[in-house]
């Protein structure tokens, strides 16, 4: 099974104007000449790293990053509570991506990228079909809304400790309230304790959901810098109380429109937080689709999900562009 390839530092970096006062910054790595790729963030929020790049063979690909609205180095950034976050949603999202494309002067490329970032490169993929020439997809979700209840109120029966904890954190929503968007409004609170408080609880409880996987031993979410912390929780929280933007199973509903674009999706069957059953249900939806279960990993994968999709890459970099 494929290894990762050793660090690289981007050829080319810079920043996008997209309407709306924002600017994108990107970058491009590997060969200028080579296939075009372009790398698609989780969170929402997360915003982009070099590792995202290690996954492709330098020799052979033309590695496009960049950082989604109001995230990692694109402006404004989302941890100043001044920053309107109204013209960042996925159609936006959706735009910028088919706006970079342009921008950078590629005809088509492929898509990687896994949990928030599969849900936009869905969205993408089905609005530009023309413009994809494979989907590499690990960890996989389109952000229903019943798979942000899961997230965020159904596992918490398997960690009923930690999501009574984060019940707490938003008095008066009850059991059955609506706790993602109680959230919402303490994380855009006027009160600056208010909203790093809020920032804590929801990555203590994302650090809970992802526990069995860490062993305790890393905290993905609360171990980020308090900056980036406080624009990915803002922008989490901005995201799955609006559904994405998105209608309902739309994602999945519309994967016929995928079916002329090869697609490996790799999925972890301990995936608590993403349950192994949306990977499914876009499998059995996008025609020749791949679909790989991967029996030890959950939703951060692990040495055996990276290499499959460093295979996968390595595949599609061998076929014709």
């Amino acid at each position: 099974m494929g290894e990762r390839y050793a660090p690289i530092e981007p050829y080319e970096t810079g920043m996008l104007d997209v309407g709306d006062g924002n600017r994108l910054y990107w970058e491009a790595g590997g060969n200028p000449e080579g296939k075009p790729a372009v790398v698609v963030h989780g969170g929402p929020g997360s915003g982009s790293g070099p590792w995202g790049r290690r996954f492709f063979d330098p020799r052979r690909y033309r590695v496009v990053q960049f950082d989604q609205r109001n995230c990692g180095r694109s402006t404004p950034h989302a941890a100043d509570p001044a920053v309107d976050l109204r013209h960042n949603t996925t159609p936006h999202l959706v735009a910028d991506m088919e706006r970079l494309r342009e921008h950078l002067g590629i005809d088509t490329w492929l898509l990687h990228g896994g949990s928030w970032g599969s849900t936009l490169i869905l969205a993408y993929a089905e609005r530009h079909p023309e413009r994809v020439s494979e989907i590499v997809i690990a960890a996989v979700t389109t952000t229903r809304r019943s798979e942000t209840d899961w997230l965020y109120r159904g596992v918490g029966r398997f960690y009923p400790e930690a999501w009574d904890r984060f019940l707490a954190g938003a008095p008066g929503t009850g059991r059955d309230g609506d706790v993602v968007a109680a959230y919402a409004a303490l994380v855009t609170h006027p009160d600056r304790a208010v909203r790093e408080k809020a920032t804590e609880d929801w990555c203590a409880w994302e650090d809970a959901v992802l526990s069995n996987e860490t062993k305790g031993a890393a905290s993905p979410y609360g171990d980020r810098p308090s900056r980036a912390r406080l624009a990915l929780v803002r922008i989490c929280a901005h995201y799955f109380s609006h559904g994405a933007w998105l209608e309902e199973g739309a994602l999945i509903r519309d994967a016929g429109r995928l079916a002329a674009i090869p697609g490996v999706l790799i999925h972890g069957r301990l995936d608590m937080g993403g349950p192994l059953h949306t990977a499914w249900e876009l499998h059995q939806a996008w025609p020749g689709s791949e679909l790989t279960v991967v029996e030890s990993a959950g939703h951060l994968g692990g040495e055996e999900t990276r290499g499959l999709v460093v295979d996968a890459l390595d595949r599609f970099a061998r076929r014709a562009r």
